[in-house]
């Protein structure tokens, strides 16, 4: 700090703010270093009586009142009703990767610290805000996010987020940002299937060049991201808890903090996917697990579904540990008396009938095959046909005056009651004390509905503490139980995002395992999400209607965190050799996978084709996955391609589907490399490594 100049320097990026003579913070630079000496604030004025100094400012963090008429980060209403803010600079407390600047406003005794983290490690900077009520009196907060982000220059920037549907999530969409206002959001209680909680705004962009921010909220409840193109052509960005719906009761002597955000600039989008990934495994995942690699998992829901029973799963287990899975996951149906999804949840206990020997007499046999034993919870829900119902029908949300709305034939349970958390936390640590089980999925299958919580004084603020109470179960299990993995599943990918990835291991990226379909959301997943993450199944999905080869399946699902869903008693044995042989050689480039630097050579909307490349840290190993699309155009066989991430000063080989060659680094990544692809649908694998 210098002259209330603070600088933030990353790996390779400067983050400049400054306090100007009236007490302001402002922002003063995101991206490329310079001398820290040059950095100062810029006078400000007002123009006219319409363009009031406010209009002008960069602010760090934006309260609601005065003569500002932008979108706000913040917005109170005082105990005498006063809703105007006024933040002036009150401290800062800067030390090594740390950065907490407090603002005030005197005349409420109400303090906000913007909270930084940050390394030299990476470009990543995670932000956060603590708000301090000192005053004697209740304050009612109507908006508060996390951050708020000021673009550089006026230049016009593309926007990026998703726009997806259940079985059709992660659909990248990107549009230039001219003017206005433009808002990614939930309203549902989880993130859902539409929207993805970050933003990407580039300049000029491509995989490898141009200007890339981001940012990307830690949070699974109610998001919103608002992008601002002013009448200067300043952009600027809030993110945070939406306030939709949403307040918050700040009581005399409080203290609340908002969940994270995680932004960036880097150049390049492949530059982003990799430094996310990177800072995801080594500060977001959960201990535990984030540096190991994830295990090969097969799942029983679509060879059974609800039929399950000891003598079945044990036939399926059998050829999945044959075929070299890791982990065997019961899904639903084994609980209360659930026989389809009209009955049964919230009744967690063994059904004898399907399993008259108890469900040890599974787990027992699974564990001697070699493979550790998973089991499928729904928790947050209950069926009006279940004993936890009929026992207990104020625990789910409702108001008295409404009949509650099933979806899927099933209601939320209300986890802002203790009672209802202790209850969630009870079930599932009984089956944990109980059996061998190292792997829970966790799904919730319906967004909120009749949001009544009558134990609430404040109900404005349930969003938040529902979500709250998810990470509060989860991370209860996982310090009781520290070998348990938990797997987020919401419909899908209802709950794929960093608040989850906080306190989950992994997340079930979409319903839909269509391997063609998924090129795409895996594609959209890889702009910022971890890969290691994202759990990606070889099923039979749609096999009647598209027929995909098997090879093509496992192409696709490898470049995740490889999973199996088929109904493998259906299998020839020529595709259990198949299995087989993917399952092993996916173990071999599984760090590569996980761990590795992705680069997105080729897309179905710029190409007509997939080809992505993983490549080990020490430039010593890649894999490339090659996915042509459902055309046989003959000007859409021909491709070529140019590797990326290898060491120009070594030497590699390269064994291709028809052949392999030995060439440099150097030719490799400026040299492009011809490939003919005859088939639709068609996929190949190359493997590049060092010559020693």
């Amino acid at each position: 700090m210098k002259n209330n100049i603070f600088v933030i320097e990353t790996k390779n990026t400067h983050y400049a703010m400054g306090v100007n003579d009236k007490g302001v913070l402002c922002h003063i630079h995101w991206g490329k270093k310079a001398p820290v000496c040059d950095y100062s604030v810029s006078a400000e004025w007002e123009r006219n009586s319409n363009h009031s100094e406010l209009d002008y400012i960069s602010e760090e963090y934006s309260p609601f009142g005065s003569t500002r008429y932008r979108a706000c980060a913040f917005k109170c209403e005082y105990f005498d009703k006063c809703r105007d803010t006024v933040f002036t600079f009150k401290s800062a407390d800067e030390r090594e990767g740390a950065l907490d600047v407090t603002l005030e406003d005197k005349a409420y005794n109400l303090t906000v610290v913007l909270n930084y983290r940050y390394s030299k490690e990476h470009d990543i900077i995670t932000r956060f805000v603590t708000l301090k009520n000192g005053s004697e009196n209740a304050i009612v907060i109507d908006k508060l996010m996390t951050a708020e982000l000021t673009l550089p220059s006026e230049d016009i920037y593309d926007i990026t987020n998703v726009n997806g549907s259940w079985a059709g999530e992660f659909q990248l969409e990107t549009s230039p940002f001219k003017a206005g206002s433009i808002r990614f959001e939930t309203h549902r209680g989880t993130v859902g299937h539409v929207n993805s909680p970050f933003v990407i705004l580039s300049k000029n962009a491509t995989e490898d060049f141009g200007d890339v921010y981001f940012a990307t909220l830690g949070w699974g409840g109610n998001f919103k991201m608002e992008a601002q193109r002013d009448f200067i052509g300043i952009t600027r960005v809030t993110l945070g808890l939406n306030d939709f719906d949403f307040s918050l009761v700040l009581k005399a002597g409080g203290e609340f903090t908002t969940p994270k955000a995680y932004i960036g600039y880097t150049e390049g989008f492949a530059e982003m996917s990799n430094q996310m990934n990177d800072f995801a495994v080594n500060n977001i995942l959960p201990k535990s697990f984030a540096k190991e690699p994830l295990p090969v998992l097969y799942n029983s829901w679509e060879a059974t579904g609800f039929d399950v029973n000891t003598k079945g799963q044990l036939e399926l287990a059998k050829i999945a540990a044959d075929i070299g899975c890791e982990l065997f996951v019961m899904d639903d149906g084994w609980f209360g008396q659930r026989k389809d999804d009209h009955a049964g949840l919230g009744d967690w206990y063994v059904n004898e009938d399907k399993f008259p020997g108890g469900l040890d007499e599974l787990i027992d046999g699974v564990n001697a095959l070699g493979m550790d034993f998973g089991l499928w919870f729904e928790p947050e829900m209950v069926n009006e046909d279940s004993d936890l119902y009929r026992n207990h029908p104020e625990w789910v949300y409702h108001y008295d005056t409404r009949k509650p709305n099933l979806l899927r034939n099933q209601l939320v349970l209300n986890l802002t009651m203790p009672e209802v958390q202790e209850y969630v936390f009870g079930v599932m640590d009984g089956m944990l004390s109980k059996h061998n089980i190292r792997y829970i999925k966790w799904d919730m299958n319906r967004p909120f509905s009749e949001i009544g919580a009558p134990n609430l004084e404040n109900q404005h603020d349930i969003w938040y503490l529902h979500t709250k109470a998810v990470y509060d179960i989860a991370d209860r299990l996982k310090e009781k139980y520290p070998y348990l993995q938990i797997e987020a599943c919401s419909s899908g990918g209802g709950r794929a995002e960093y608040g989850a990835l906080e306190h989950f291991d992994m997340a079930w990226t979409s319903d839909n395992t269509d391997p063609v379909d998924r090129l795409e959301i895996q594609r959209g997943f890889s702009m910022l999400y971890p890969r290691k993450s994202m759990r990606a199944w070889v099923t039979d999905w749609n096999s009647s209607s598209r027929p995909v080869s098997l090879d093509f399946r496992f192409n696709v699902s490898m470049q995740g965190s490889l999973s199996v869903g088929s109904n493998l008693l259906k299998y020839s044995d020529e595709d259990i050799d198949k299995c087989k042989h993917y399952i092993d050689f996916y173990k071999k480039i599984r760090p590569l996978v996980q761990f590795g630097k992705l680069y997105r050579l080729k897309n179905y909307q710029s190409h007509g084709m997939y080809a992505n490349q993983y490549v080990s840290d020490d430039k010593s190993r890649s894999v490339l996955f090659i996915c042509s699309a459902a055309t046989s155009f003959f000007n859409r066989q021909f491709k070529t391609f140019n590797l990326k991430g290898l060491d120009e000063n070594k030497t590699y080989r390269v064994k291709m589907h028809d052949g392999e060659i030995v060439k440099s680094g150097a030719y490799l990544m400026n040299i492009p490399l011809k490939i003919r692809l005859y088939n639709p649908l068609e996929s190949v694998i190359w493997t590049i490594e060092e010559v020693k």
